[in-house]
């Protein structure tokens, strides 16, 4: 009995050591990994579906304004331009179903955004006016009712010819609060 309780002690840390036994793996290289990139919304932050909105009364005067950082490998350096499209959603059937599809509003080059001194990265402050939104999707004053709403998308487009939008990147970047980079808009129309 003596010699079986000795055995199964030494059978069992002989299967322990060998469980724990592990093949070298090479580190990862984190520096040649390839990187993309992103535009976080700097203000307002957190950027929320309530966030933006526009008066039907001063669809010029009213805007969805944001600060824009281009955030890629080299401080920026591969950014070449923020391109949006917009769509119209009709929430309020009670003046006809306008809602459109979705059609280019605009191309931010690379060269609008300046440096920023705090973070080397470059930013710029975009803005779109009620009327602007209007204008690209054809709808007129009469079309919109308060409860309607504009979607915004975005893509962000580098100089090696690859673009990241909300199709292609993760959700740690595009919901995650410190990324703050929805590549994605609302602009809820209210009176």
């Amino acid at each position: 009995m003596k010699n079986t309780k000795n055995y199964l002690v030494f059978l069992g840390l002989a299967v322990l050591s060998l469980a724990c036994k592990t093949d070298m793996v090479d580190r990862i290289d984190e520096f040649n990994l390839e990187q993309g990139g992103y535009v976080r919304t700097v203000t307002p932050y957190p950027v929320v579906a309530s966030t933006f909105s526009v008066s039907k009364a001063n669809m010029s005067g009213t805007k969805m304004e944001l600060v824009a950082e281009a955030v890629t490998p080299n401080k920026g350096a591969l950014f070449a331009s923020y391109d949006l499209s917009i769509r119209f959603v009709d929430a309020t059937p009670a003046n006809g179903t306008k809602t459109t599809s979705v059609v280019p509003l605009k191309s931010i080059a690379a060269s609008a955004f300046a440096k920023d001194a705090q973070t080397g990265y470059p930013r710029a402050t975009l803005a779109v006016t009620g009327k602007e939104a209007l204008d690209a999707v054809k709808l007129s004053d009469a079309d919109i009712s308060s409860g309607d709403r504009f979607e915004l998308t975005a893509v962000m487009r580098l100089t090696d010819g690859r673009s990241f939008s909300v199709v292609n990147t993760g959700v740690n970047i595009t919901g995650g609060a410190f990324y703050s980079s929805p590549f994605f808009y609302r602009i809820n129309i209210l009176n």
